[in-house]
Order: structure tokens, then C-alpha cells, then sequence
């Protein structure tokens, strides 16, 4: 007989059918939890092809290897109206929206989390690459050993009431480490590639998706002199230095990678220009942020923290002052490139360690 493990309670496990997550199950498994894995069947449009059975079909093959439950969550609902509709309607109104952020809020921490903890779950987990350290009581979200992978950008809007009963149990570990783990248990989807992009969106551009749900119609991309060079695909759908997405079709302007450094939403177009070339039209040094939420405390009025304005970009030096119209000011201490309205900007201490909250751009 093999030794036997204290039960360290039950904890309800995000699986969606990838490595990450199973792996996750696996280890909170052989750690002595009570793990019962929950599918989240999330929405996705009558006119795509419907990937979801495939994906519950791995996670159950998973649950069965690992010996446990499986149950399905229906967050249709959930995901439509507060993740899918958010983001139609930010594109439309010419912003650039986070729609893995909302997911994170609205679903994976929102209804799948308060169901889990109502119906008897001591802790909640994913597969997200992030950590939680517990000191004095609080509970500080930390970047993941992976920072290649690490997910704490998708993740600012979570509090002490969920960090306090959330498992991360991949976050200190490298990718290439969960996938020994993963081959290690012999789970079935140990070699799984891994999923890119929105859960309903699957190997649809983003473009096309929006494209076919706003109606929108195809544009001019123009040069800096207002010289119309290619087409795009509807000027809302794009955000500022975007390197892809439309066309150059001008034969003097084929040679090279362009960059968005414009767009007009009411006539339809956006004005692109040589990557290669400095563009200081979109460098900026101060922001507003609203929609602020902090992990814990919020810094003081004037402190040095760091921030990072798009996933996997680099952190810059900042400061941040709280407006009495519930708005904050961002300034960047060496000035940042193309923040868009819309996108999620997302703070940390100074050495990057610890993740403070974040915000939506003004």
C-alpha cells in the first residue's frame, strides 16, 4: 500500500481540457486536496464551428485518468453578455478591450468561483501561470517562475476574497516543467498544444469575428501625407501600433513592416507608417485610468511603482495619483508607446514581483 495523504480539503479545479489545467489537477491531487474538476462551457456564435464538446472530451479523459469528478458549468450566460458583448461594444465605440480580463472577472473568478465556494469548495484553482503569498495575513498575487508565460496581466481585478481561496499550482514552475509533470502522470493531453486566443474564438481572426458581428466595411490605410497606400478591414477593429491586420497594396509602400500610428472611426480609415521609423506621435507620458482596482492597499499619492500596458511588453517606471472623480494620472517616467483607450494597464511593484492591481485606459 501506498502512504497515505492527509486531505487538505476539497478544491474545485478550472479544467479546460489543456495541459496546464490537468497538470494542475494532478498536482493538487498528489498534494492530498479532495480535487473535483469543473468544465466551463463558455459561449460561442451559431456560425463557427463548435470546439467545446472536443475540449470537455479531454478534460473528462483527464478526470478519469486522475480518478475524480468531473462536472460542467454552464456560463453562457455569463461569458455572452459580460465578456463577448463588453467587447463588441468597446471595439465599436473605437477602444481597445481586454476580453481575457473580463473573462478572468465575470467567469473563472466570478461565476464559476462563487458557485464552487457556495456549493462546499475550501479553495478555487486554475492553470493560470501566477502565485499567491500569503504574509500577515494579506494576499499578494506574484508573477509566475515562468515569465515568459505569466499571466498576472490578465488577472489585476482579483481581491483578497478570491486570492484567499485561489490555487495556482503551476506558477512556480517553467512551462517546459509542466509538461514533464503532465508526461510524468501520464495524463492524455500531455503533448495537448496549447490554446491560442478567446475561448469562442478558436482559429477565427478576431478581425473577422468582429467584422461579421459590427457589419463593418473595409477602409482606406493611409500614409502620413493622407496618401491612401492599402486597405483594412474596418478602421474600429484596429488599435495604434498594430503591425498587421491590412493591406498595403501601393507598390512604393510594399517594402517593409507598417505600423498604425492613427485612426479615424468616422470616416473609416487608419494612417500607418514605416516600422522602422521613430514615430513620436504615439509616445505618451501621461494617462488617465479608470475602473481602478487595487489587490490591496493602493500605493501613495506619488510613489514610484511599475506598470505594464500590454501583455508580455516590458514594465516601465511610474507614478500614479488618485483624482477626486474617482479617476487616477498615470505618468510614465520615460515616455510609452501607443497605450490605447480602452486597454488594460496593469501595476506591480518596483521589482516586479508583486502585482498591486490595475485600471482601463482613458
Amino acid at each position: 500500500m501506498g502512504k497515505r495523504v492527509a486531505k487538505k480539503g476539497t478544491v474545485y479545479v478550472g479544467m479546460s481540457g489543456g495541459v496546464d489545467s490537468s497538470a494542475s489537477a494532478a498536482l493538487l491531487k498528489k498534494a492530498g486536496y479532495e480535487v473535483v474538476g469543473v468544465f466551463i462551457k463558455t459561449w460561442s456564435p451559431d456560425w463557427m464551428p463548435c470546439t467545446w464538446p472536443e475540449e470537455r472530451r479531454d478534460a473528462m479523459r483527464v478526470a478519469a485518468h486522475l480518478d475524480i469528478p468531473l462536472v460542467t458549468l454552464d456560463c453562457t450566460k455569463e461569458y455572452k453578455e459580460n465578456v463577448v458583448d463588453y467587447m463588441i461594444a468597446e471595439y465599436a465605440a473605437g477602444r481597445t478591450p481586454n476580453p481575457d480580463v473580463m473573462c478572468n472577472r465575470e467567469v473563472k473568478f466570478g461565476a464559476f468561483f462563487d458557485r464552487a465556494i457556495a456549493n462546499g469548495a475550501d479553495f478555487v484553482a486554475t492553470g493560470h501561470y501566477a502565485r499567491v503569498e500569503e504574509r500577515d495575513g494579506v494576499f499578494n498575487m506574484c508573477t509566475s517562475a515562468d515569465k515568459e508565460k505569466d499571466q498576472t496581466y490578465f488577472l489585476w481585478t482579483l481581491a483578497q476574497k478570491q486570492l484567499s481561496k485561489t490555487l495556482f499550482p503551476i506558477g512556480g514552475m517553467k512551462k517546459s516543467e509542466v509538461r514533464t509533470v503532465a508526461k510524468k502522470y501520464g495524463l492524455p493531453v500531455a503533448d495537448k498544444k496549447d490554446s491560442q486566443g478567446l475561448c469562442f474564438i478558436g482559429h477565427i481572426d478576431i478581425k473577422d469575428f468582429l467584422q461579421r458581428e459590427l457589419k463593418l466595411t473595409g477602409g482606406d490605410v493611409l500614409d502620413e501625407a493622407g496618401n491612401v497606400i492599402g486597405r483594412h478591414k474596418g478602421a474600429v477593429v484596429y488599435t495604434l501600433g498594430e503591425h498587421h491586420g491590412f493591406e498595403i497594396t501601393d507598390p512604393k509602400h510594399r517594402d517593409g513592416v507598417y505600423v498604425i500610428i492613427g485612426k479615424d472611426v468616422k470616416n473609416n480609415t487608419i494612417t500607418a507608417a514605416p516600422a522602422a521609423k521613430k514615430h513620436t506621435t504615439l509616445d505618451v507620458v501621461r494617462v488617465k485610468v479608470k475602473n481602478v482596482s487595487w489587490i490591496f492597499d493602493e500605493p501613495q499619492a506619488g510613489a514610484q511603482i511599475s506598470c505594464r500596458v500590454r501583455y508580455r511588453a516590458p514594465r516601465v517606471a511610474c507614478t500614479i495619483d488618485a483624482r477626486l472623480d474617482g479617476e487616477y494620472d498615470v505618468r510614465f517616467l520615460t515616455p510609452e508607446t501607443a497605450v490605447a483607450p480602452g486597454q488594460s494597464i496593469v501595476f506591480y511593484d518596483t521589482r516586479g514581483k508583486v502585482c498591486l492591481g490595475g485600471g482601463v485606459v482613458l
